[in-house]
């Protein structure tokens, strides 16, 4: 027999305190993203509670868009008509214990589920860098965590149920739909607006981080592998602006006993907590120094109740074959005079193959090049191609939620599955009701 659990998630769970633009919504101001580089086109927000206010929604309007917690930095979600947010829907979570999944409504953040997935004695396999992100945008832009063997967060989806363009609710499965499943799993919202998710989950665990200072970049070209391998997650921060790795965060399972050794391929065991941007303090950051605690106040690199990263911000971010990932890196570190005074700090991370449509990381074991940029655009906007450019020999992919200059013609080329996922789009949503500016130019090349 199947053990389940429900849970209505109460107020005391959620009484955590929440860095505000990512959970409030207009209150006499202009709608804006999460960093406040983008004002959204359209004020109409409707928030609904329940699935069947979704289905009324999407009959009554022809054109619509769904807003989560507002991470994007594209227009992606952007639209001048009229937007809806779950956020606000009742927060219920089914586990089986006996398929290992949970269900969720979609619009739940990750820093609000886990806790409770570890109270019940499970967790999931990976976690973004901030867990203020809603689990259903994540999963259909294909974010990420890291760590060589984990995909990204859309590979724990086993299923999901979403509202059509005609109103109707669709149940897919990874076990019951093969492709048409993994066609849509990553969907860009241009299928319809998911409600319901079921993640595979797995045993809790405890971890500890470790942070390292001054890698030479020299390193990555014998040891690139060994460095990776040195934990269940490892990420290399930097600013390009010297020869050395800055910061390498190394995430590992508590019953792994490998020891921190203080002098590590010539970088130095940190002897305090750090930011990845150096200059900023490290009380939003998650616990260092091997202190042991819950996966999910280790695998993020930021606290639930705090401002993550610098908050004032733009991000892009390009994902290359794990196998050419020494030359890129190095090919970016060439570029270090021109990028540094336009960045906060760039993150390199690995993240395993899949077979999601339209992941960035379809068929091929990717290692990500992160940029944090000081807010301004058109500085950024000019360093893009020039990175693009020295990235192209590597067949670079964007990630969809970020900003990028990549040519509709040349993202044709990088994602095979795009064409087959139209038609499946089109499938779901005939008279283009989800789509706005971003799809048409990107994806239905419209």
């Amino acid at each position: 027999m199947k053990k389940r659990h429900f849970l209505k998630l109460s107020s005391a769970l959620m009484a955590a305190p929440i860095f505000s633009p990512l959970t409030g919504w207009a209150t006499g101001d202009k709608l804006k993203n999460w960093a406040g580089n983008l004002t959204y086109s359209s004020e109409k927000l409707d928030e609904v509670k329940s699935v069947s206010e979704v289905q009324e929604l999407v009959k009554k309007y022809s054109k619509m868009k769904v807003l989560g917690t507002r991470h994007c930095f594209n227009t992606i979600a952007d639209t001048p008509d009229n937007f809806i947010t779950l956020v606000g829907m009742k927060d219920d979570v089914v586990i089986d214990a006996a398929t290992k999944t949970v269900t969720v409504n979609s619009g739940i953040k990750y820093g609000q589920i886990s806790p409770y997935l570890h109270e019940k004695g499970f967790a999931l396999h990976n976690l973004a860098s901030l867990p203020h992100i809603s689990i259903a945008g994540a999963c259909a832009t294909a974010t990420h965590g890291s760590g060589e063997k984990s995909g990204n967060l859309s590979t724990a989806v086993s299923g999901f149920e979403m509202v059509t363009a005609a109103g109707d609710i669709v149940k897919l499965s990874r076990n019951r739909d093969g492709e048409k499943f993994n066609a849509a799993v990553v969907n860009l919202g241009a299928l319809g607006v998911v409600t319901k998710m079921t993640l595979d989950i797995q045993p809790t665990f405890l971890m500890k981080q470790y942070v390292y200072e001054n890698l030479p970049l020299s390193q990555l070209k014998d040891h690139f592998d060994e460095i990776e391998a040195s934990g269940y997650s490892v990420s290399l921060f930097t600013n390009w602006q010297s020869q050395n790795i800055t910061e390498v965060w190394i995430k590992r399972r508590a019953d792994d006993n490998r020891k921190a050794e203080k002098e590590w391929f010539g970088a130095t065991l940190a002897t305090k907590n750090l930011h990845p941007i150096p200059e900023l303090s490290a009380e939003n950051c998650t616990e260092q120094m091997g202190v042991e605690g819950p996966w999910y106040e280790r695998m993020p690199h930021f606290k639930m109740g705090f401002t993550p990263s610098s908050g004032v911000e733009l991000q892009s971010e390009y994902y290359v074959p794990r196998k050419h990932a020494v030359e890129a890196i190095l090919a970016i570190s060439k570029l270090g005079s021109q990028i540094g005074p336009h960045l906060f700090t760039s993150e390199v991370r690995t993240i395993a193959a899949d077979n999601l449509w339209m992941s960035p990381c379809y068929k091929q074991d990717s290692v990500t090049i992160h940029f944090t940029w000081k807010q301004d655009w058109p500085a950024v906007s000019k360093l893009l191609p020039v990175i693009e450019k020295e990235l192209a020999p590597f067949s670079a992919k964007p990630h969809w939620g970020k900003l990028f200059t990549i040519a509709p013609s040349k993202l044709e080329k990088l994602f095979p599955k795009l064409e087959a996922f139209r038609k499946v789009a089109t499938e779901y949503d005939p008279k283009g009701k989800f789509r706005n500016a971003f799809l048409n130019t990107n994806i239905f090349g419209a």
